[in-house]
């Protein structure tokens, strides 16, 4: 009997092309060989047969399902997925009883969960007693940061792997994949090409994401198609196409990371690198209000009393991109950037405020002394309490040596100023008034 495959290869290809995409096997997955090479943790993993519950911690498109359904058919374990976008209580519940009705017949599950992190602290507590029993191996999958949105007690038994942003070399393999397979499957008897330019720039649109890439090059080439183009050159992308799709979340870790970059760009005295994590944060759609209120932050708590102009800058330039708005003003923040990461940096005064903040909330209530007190001088006279207080300013360098500013039993150093910018002169100042203190003091005792 002759068998029909009409059905077959329509069914075949209403599937999306990134899921007929998807490797078949460690070997086909681009990327991540520190993780499935020759004697990785993963492959080690599935070639013992000895799975165990973890995250895979990642970017989007980078692999984290394909890895997931490759260890369960590898090592023959039934495989359940939820999202938990998606899912809730009842979803939770039917794994659970899926996988004990499994386990009866002697095999063992892998539960893969998507975006774990969206699961409430109750339901990611929900699935403790199960990975501690073994009922199944937990997979979960994350695009955000483990230590901030894990419960610690989940996290402390599952293993971390965290996955690469496919570089341009993978994507471009992957881009040749995927127009060998369109040409295969065209039914037009022409195929179409994409220059290597055109390559490049489709890769940048992709941004990492490969399940991106496959998307894109799937819709250029139906548009090229249908539009009767041979060759997919750079112009016709940007007549057609708009790079608007940056890999971006407002909320999510990958902002958060991108933020922590400029900060640590800018403490980091490399402008080009902070010029390049201020880009990359506007052309993403960051609010350039945010991102001054940050450099306020990154002026007071890195730079100091080092170059207090920092922080003025900082808060001019805000003003500045208030007035004249986008895009114009968001070269004020530049030139705040810039002048912040080329400045001294200090954070004597974070930490010593710091300090006096941690002593202040482990001490206990001190009285005022007298001499410093808002009181009037003749009330305190009359009730015997009253101490002269000294105006420095009737004293040379308007200072008063080893006078008492503490409360009665305290004399503690906060501050520590640096030998870096301003703060040298300060130091200066300091070690001065200092040399003062201790000719009083000896002066005293004799």
């Amino acid at each position: 009997m002759d068998f029909d495959t009409t059905n077959l290869d329509k069914q075949y290809n209403s599937v999306p092309l990134y899921e007929r995409l998807r490797p078949r096997n460690l070997d086909d997955i681009i990327g991540q060989s520190h993780l499935v090479g020759l004697n990785k943790p993963l492959r080690i993993a599935m070639d013992s047969g000895k799975l165990y519950s973890m995250i895979l911690w990642g970017p989007p498109g980078v692999g984290k399902t394909t890895i997931a359904k490759l260890l369960s058919h590898n090592i023959n374990y039934k495989f359940l997925s939820i999202s938990a976008v998606l899912s809730g209580v009842k979803d939770i519940r039917d794994a659970i009883i899926s996988a004990k009705n499994t386990q009866c017949t002697g095999k063992r599950t892998i539960l893969f969960i998507d975006e774990i992190h969206d699961f409430n602290k109750s339901q990611q507590d929900a699935f403790l007693p199960y990975v501690e029993n073994g009922l199944f191996i937990l997979i979960g999958a994350t695009t955000e940061n483990p230590s901030f949105n894990i419960n610690s007690a989940l996290l402390s038994r599952l293993k971390v792997y965290a996955l690469n942003q496919l570089d341009q070399d993978d994507l471009s393999k992957l881009l040749s994949k995927v127009l060998l397979i369109l040409n295969k499957e065209c039914t037009e008897s022409k195929e179409v090409d994409i220059d290597i330019n055109a390559c490049a720039l489709i890769i940048s649109m992709a941004d990492g994401d490969a399940r991106r890439l496959i998307s894109l090059v799937e819709i250029i080439f139906g548009l090229a198609l249908s539009s009767n183009i041979d060759v997919i050159t750079v112009p016709w992308l940007k007549i057609n196409f708009s790079k608007d799709c940056r890999m971006f979340d407002k909320c999510g870790g990958l902002f958060y990371d991108q933020i922590s970059a400029l900060h640590k760009s800018i403490r980091g005295s490399d402008p080009d690198a902070a010029l390049y994590w201020l880009a990359s944060l506007l052309s993403s759609g960051t609010d350039p209000i945010y991102i001054s209120r940050r450099l306020m932050r990154i002026a007071t708590e890195d730079i100091g009393l080092a170059d207090p102009r920092a922080i003025d800058l900082s808060v001019n330039c805000a003003m500045v991109y208030q007035s004249l708005g986008s895009p114009e003003g968001e070269l004020a923040l530049a030139n705040a950037v810039v002048y912040m990461s080329c400045a001294a940096k200090s954070n004597s005064v974070y930490n010593a405020f710091n300090s006096a903040c941690k002593y202040v909330n482990t001490d206990s209530s001190r009285s005022v002394p007298t001499h410093l007190r808002n009181s009037s001088k003749e009330f305190m006279k009359k009730i015997g309490l009253y101490r002269d207080y000294k105006y420095v300013h009737e004293f040379p360098n308007a200072y008063v040596p080893s006078e008492q500013y503490f409360p009665d039993g305290i004399k503690e150093q906060f501050y520590f100023p640096t030998s870096y910018g301003l703060e040298q002169k300060i130091k200066q100042k300091m070690s001065l008034l200092k040399g003062l203190d201790i000719e009083e003091d000896s002066n005293k005792s004799c």
